[in-house]
């Protein structure tokens, strides 16, 4: 028993010890929790920014429910404080949160009590949000070593469940003896730990009280607002060939009902750990296995614009501003982009506008004017269409990429779906949604159901999508821009067919594309020769390993510096460009009626006001790619250049314009009708070819014929059959 009364002094860690005593005893880490409250009080009260200027003991009083804090601050004000809060977050934040209370009391004048007597208002309830400014980790990352620590993950919510109400304080009563008792509750999706046993000691000749005899008084116990997100990691943080995972986020208070689906979010949480109720039959048995969530205590909506590292570095600024003031700063990013692919310059540079976009407008009424540039690529297969597409949609900062066929109008917009614990509906956002601030490719457009197709009408005009689905009313905002390519309806492009024939698509869908070029695969000897050596230089070259370092490397300059253009500069008009423009068209719209009367057919891609807006538009991203904020005379003769050779040149395409017809030909065709209308019968069908080759016998000319048999399909006279092999006369 030696030892026992060695006389050693012993401290008590009481709040009247001091810090002194407390503080530098034994281990000097392991402070106190009255130390820790007193050092988080002293952090409120006293952290400056600059001279006199108090950024946390302001911002409680002009918000009292919650304080915004960051961890960097934290660090320059003590180091100690962010790595406990890292290390043990669910023991400290409460007590940073009494500390804040605390301090609003002592900052608050005093009030009339009952008795007349002035005393300190009641504590409120102050809730403690963290942000921090380092790198997020990936939701694959999460394991076991972070459980109830501290962690930063970046995702993009898909759905939000409605909001619940979660007691703090559960109030007990003995059904024997009805004595009251509090319990407090474990914050996030825990429970509350309930006595076995009352503690009331029996009189004599009383009952005792038995086992578990404690009844809720919901009525009675505290609560607070929760609500349970999904959070998706990134699309472009996810592996070639995986799901994207998801999980699982409890948020309280006052973040409760801020989030909408569908928005990206970097999140400080507290990586815990609930017992799922109705897991599946396979781990009914183990006990021990618990699923993952994470209980918010800060959010940060990324910013929607660059949506990526917002923060540029001195020098990336300074070399990208050397680089916009270049005399050929333009040509220099139409020649980064796809540049395995030859030729198709034009498209090249439709390419760059739409990824550099013009600018959003928001007008005083609420309008809002899109923007985004979309853009359409018509034409032959092997034309390069999809490796754009491919291209748009690693460069782009957001992008998604579909194909026609695979995709339905719910998968494009929004999709409602039944939660399958609590039976209720909830929104996932589809493409056009996830893809907000971004790009959307979509291949194979002519594939698509006419009724999907019909879906992405509002997305592209409005940019938003109205979804009213199982008790669900809402808008979703799908700020994209679509870039699509999609073959005529006969698989390649026919010359001698009008514009009508080989656009298949509606004057609708058509109108709201800025862009749409026609991409014919020419036969000419000397181009031919020119992209067989490219081709064959590109596969053979792709094996050296030196290019691809380079070629990566200027992949994400372009990124950075598309970003910086999205997010710095918004160009406007000039006043002469705003003449020039609208002399324009103007003019084109009398062209387009002259064209009109003449052929007497309206031209098979409309002009309307949305084209003006698209050049608009167009002359906007020209300017942001050398981040002027202004739009110059220059900008808009660019512009109306791209838009003639694309949606100009297609309107104008196709047979019927390009000859003007002679007195004789019209008689000539007049004569070949009435051979074509004796060689079929009325319901009677005959080859196409042989049709020609026996007509050419009796010395037709082939093409007189052939364009006979074109107005007649235009008058409905005949019709095609079998992949327009057969000619069958209607009556």
């Amino acid at each position: 028993m030696s030892g026992w009364d060695e006389g050693a002094v012993f401290y008590s860690d009481q709040a009247l010890a001091g810090d002194d005593a407390a503080g530098n005893r034994g281990d000097p880490g392991t402070d106190s929790n009255h130390s820790l409250l007193q050092k988080f009080k002293e952090f409120i009260r006293n952290f400056e920014t600059t001279n006199n200027v108090f950024p946390y003991r302001e911002s409680l009083l002009h918000n009292p429910k919650f304080l915004l804090v960051d961890m960097g601050d934290l660090d320059t004000f003590d180091s100690d404080l962010p790595a406990k809060l890292r290390s043990s977050p669910a023991d400290v934040l409460p007590l940073f949160e009494t500390a804040a209370a605390q301090v609003l009391v002592s900052l608050k004048t005093k009030v009339a009590g009952d008795t007349g007597v002035m005393e300190d208002p009641a504590p409120g309830d102050v809730q403690i949000l963290l942000t921090s400014k380092e790198d997020p980790l990936s939701i694959r990352s999460l394991g076991a070593q972070y459980i109830s620590k501290l962690v930063k993950i970046a995702g993009i919510t898909i759905a939000a469940s409605r909001t619940k109400a979660k007691a703090t304080y559960v109030t007990l009563v003995c059904k024997n003896c009805k004595k009251g008792k509090q319990v407090p509750c474990r914050p996030g999706l825990g429970g509350a730990i309930v006595p076995r046993s009352c503690d009331h000691i029996p009189q004599p000749g009383e009952e005792p009280c038995p086992i578990d005899p404690w009844l809720v008084v919901p009525d009675k116990s505290k609560y607070v607002d929760q609500q349970t997100l999904k959070l998706q990691e990134n699309p472009e943080d996810v592996p070639t060939g995986e799901l994207p995972r998801n999980l699982l986020l409890s948020v309280d208070r006052g973040l409760v009902q801020t989030v909408v689906p569908g928005s990206r979010l970097t999140i400080m949480g507290i990586y815990s750990v609930y017992q799922a109720s109705n897991s599946s039959t396979s781990h009914k048995g183990a006990v021990a296995v618990r699923q993952p969530y994470i209980r918010v205590v800060g959010i940060e909506e990324t910013n929607e614009r660059s949506r990526g590292p917002a923060a540029f570095t001195q020098d990336e600024i300074e070399e990208f501003k050397k680089f916009a003031t270049a005399p050929d700063a333009y040509k220099s990013i139409c020649s980064k982009i796809a540049p395995s692919i030859f030729g198709h310059d034009d498209v090249k540079k439709a390419v760059a506008c739409l990824l550099f976009g013009g600018s959003r407008k928001n007008l005083p009424d609420g309008v809002r004017l899109r923007g985004d540039i979309n853009v359409l690529l018509l034409g032959d297969p092997s034309t390069a269409k999809s490796q754009f597409l491919k291209f748009v949609e690693k460069t782009a900062p957001v992008a998604v990429y579909t194909s026609g066929k695979g995709s339905s109008a719910a998968g494009l917009t929004a999709s409602v779906i039944q939660d399958s614990s609590t039976r209720e509906f909830y929104l996932e956002g589809g493409a056009m949604v996830l893809a907000d601030g971004g790009v959307v490719c979509i291949d194979e457009f002519d594939k698509m159901r006419p009724e999907d197709r019909v879906a992405i009408h509002e997305a592209m005009e409005q940019q938003t999508i109205s979804i009213a689905k199982a008790g669900i009313t809402t808008v979703l905002n799908s700020r994209t821009s679509v870039l699509a390519a999609a073959n005529p309806p006969s698989g390649r492009y026919d010359d001698l067919k009008t514009a009508q024939d080989n656009i298949d698509l509606q004057t609708t869908i058509l109108s709201r594309f800025d862009l749409i070029f026609i991409v014919k695969d020419v036969r000419m000897y000397s181009q031919d020769k020119i992209i067989a050596n490219h081709i064959i230089k590109v596969h053979a070259s792709a094996g050296a390993t030196m290019g691809e370092s380079k070629t990566s490397k200027e992949e994400n300059w372009l990124k950075r510096y598309l970003q910086y253009c999205r997010s710095e500069c918004h160009p406007r008009l000039s006043e002469s460009a705003t003449t020039l423009l609208q002399n324009h068209y103007v003019k084109i719209r009398q062209d387009m009626r002259q064209q009109a009367n003449e052929t007497g057919e309206a031209a098979a891609i409309p002009i309307t006001v949305r084209q003006l807006e698209a050049i608009v538009r167009l002359s906007e991203a020209l300017a942001k790619m050398k981040l002027s904020h202004l739009a110059t005379e220059e900008h808009v003769q660019e512009a109306v250049r791209l838009f003639t050779v694309s949606t100009m040149d297609a309107a104008k395409s196709g047979i019927n314009q390009q000859i003007n017809l002679t007195p004789d030909m019209a008689n000539e065709i007049k004569q070949a009708e009435t051979q074509i209308k004796r060689r079929i019968g009325i319901g009677n069908h005959i080859s196409e070819r042989r049709l020609i080759d026996d007509l050419s016998r009796m010395g037709m000319n082939e093409s007189i014929v052939r364009r006979a048999l074109i107005i007649m399909h235009q008058r409905e006279e005949i019709e095609y059959k079998r992949e327009r092999r057969v000619v069958y006369r209607k009556a």
